[in-house]
C-alpha cells in the first residue's frame, strides 16, 4: 500500500464508514478508503502532472469505487444515498 496510508489511518476509515476497525471488507468501507486514495493522488498529480503511473493509478480507483458504488446502490440505496452525501462525492 502506499506510504500514505498507514494501518492506523486504514483502521480509522473502516471504523468512522464501516462501524468496525477490522472489517476491511464491506463495501462501505473500501468506498471510503478508495476516496481517501483518490483524493490524496489528485493532490500529488497537482503538482507532479507529468507523473503518467500515478493518473493510470487514479483512473484505476475512479473505476473501482464507481463499481463499488453501483453495487451498493443497487444493493441499499438508503445507505449508498448515506454515504456519498457523508463523502461529499456525487454533487
Amino acid at each position: 500500500m502506499a506510504v500514505y496510508l498507514t494501518k492506523e489511518k486504514r483502521e480509522e476509515i473502516y471504523k468512522e464508514y464501516n462501524g468496525s476497525e477490522t472489517n476491511s471488507g464491506s463495501t462501505e468501507g473500501q468506498i471510503a478508503l478508495f476516496t481517501y486514495r483518490i483524493k490524496m493522488l489528485s493532490e500529488h498529480l497537482q503538482r507532479n502532472h507529468k507523473d503518467h503511473g500515478s493518473r493510470r493509478a487514479l483512473l484505476t480507483l475512479v473505476g473501482k469505487r464507481k463499481r463499488m458504488l453501483r453495487y451498493l446502490m443497487n444493493k441499499d440505496i438508503v445507505v449508498y444515498r448515506a454515504l456519498i452525501v457523508k463523502l461529499g462525492i456525487r454533487k
